[in-house]
């Protein structure tokens, strides 16, 4: 009789076990049904979350670092990653080793300085290469629609003493033009050249590149884009535009320049009335741009504010547009800063004309300036 109570309980907690492993699939069943549902939705968490998860998933030999940041933009499908690169040591020093029978030793063949340099070259390339096919392979719905991975290291300054995190590979893939690639067929080096890409000249000497995207748009607030140009007239005059359309107008604007381009919402960004990504290899980085739609002199003030939120959004430009005009010393305080463009009301009807075909009237004439 005892042994069969025993038997009883026994089955009890086994079945009051298995009812709570259960239960916990279902949970995590019914989490990843929802984190799936989500990322098909492009909700920015559960795809940053879903990133997380393949990088974490990918396995590389020891030295290799698993540190990384992601970033995702559901507006567009961009897809920001950083990755820590490995150091030069994972290339190994020696490239064979010998037994000496004389000293019944093993010794290492020492590999030549410029073999191990374009070995370790190689390896950042290809592991930028696998890191952009892996996201894009396990992102079957085709969420994404490009990616902008930064590769660093983490390591000290030889000359200070310092840690420093230099930018090694920056590159911007697209998803289409990716697919295209044959890559067990590529020089890891050559096809990153042929992506819109940068690469250090010197990894080994930790010779840094600036990345192709440095930022994160979900530090602004960013709102719907809206087709003024639908709208207007054959030659519209930016004055009579509600100061919302002419935003949008602007941001249409440097679009067709060849700029992406989001406005963010009205009083919460510092005064930034859209945000612009400039991929070209010379003038990249990110842009923030502010409109002024008045018919007086832009205030000395507002040029040095943008001056300021240029610093903080660690931008690489300010783009201070205006249906009137500037004054002298705005001018020169924007030439002396370096990273201000002021673009007046004579600027927008050539900018109009030539980028989206379209004649507009800007503000007020300005007042000629007194020769010095």
């Amino acid at each position: 009789m005892e042994r069969a109570d025993k038997l009883d309980r026994a089955r009890a907690r086994h079945e009051e076990a298995n009812q709570e492993e259960a239960a916990r699939i279902e949970a995590w069943n019914a989490d990843l049904e929802a984190r799936r549902d989500a990322y098909q939705d492009r909700d920015v968490e559960a795809v940053e979350w879903f990133t997380n998860q393949v990088l974490a998933a990918s396995t590389y030999p020891h030295g290799f670092p698993k540190t990384n940041k992601v970033s995702f933009q559901a507006d567009t499908g961009d897809l920001l990653v950083e990755i820590d690169l490995p150091l030069e040591d994972v290339v190994p020093a020696a490239r064979a080793y010998r037994y000496v029978k004389a000293r019944d030793e093993i010794t290492p063949v020492p590999r030549p300085e410029k073999e191990r340099k374009e070995l370790y070259a190689s390896v950042l390339a290809q592991t930028a290469l696998r890191t952009v096919y892996e996201l894009f392979t396990s992102d079957s719905e085709g969420v994404v629609r490009s990616i902008a991975l930064n590769g660093h290291v983490a390591t000290i300054d030889r000359a200070t003493g310092r840690s420093v995190h230099p930018c090694l590979i920056t590159l911007q893939a697209d998803r289409d033009e990716f697919k295209e690639l044959v890559l067990t067929q590529v020089d890891p080096r050559a096809c990153l050249k042929r992506l819109r890409s940068l690469i250090s000249p010197n990894p080994y000497e930790l010779e840094a590149v600036r990345p192709l995207v440095t930022f994160d748009l979900s530090k602004f607030r960013l709102m719907d884009g809206l087709d003024v140009v639908a709208g207007l007239d054959s030659r519209p005059v930016l004055m009579d535009l509600k100061p919302t359309e002419f935003e949008h107008l602007i941001r249409q604007l440097f679009e067709a320049i060849g700029l992406d381009s989001v406005n963010t919402q009205p009083s919460k960004d510092e005064g930034v009335d859209a945000v612009a990504m400039n991929t070209d290899p010379v003038m990249k980085g990110l842009c923030v741009i502010q409109a002024k739609r008045t018919k007086n002199v832009v205030p000395f003030e507002t040029v040095s504010a943008l001056a300021g939120v240029v610093e903080h959004k660690r931008a690489a430009k300010g783009i201070l547009v205006t249906t009137s005009w500037f004054g002298a010393a705005s001018e020169a305080f924007a030439n002396e800063h370096g990273r201000l463009e002021l673009l007046d009301g004579a600027n927008l009807v050539h900018l109009f004309k030539e980028h989206m075909n379209l004649d507009v009237i800007p503000g007020p004439v300005p007042p000629k300036r007194r020769p010095r």
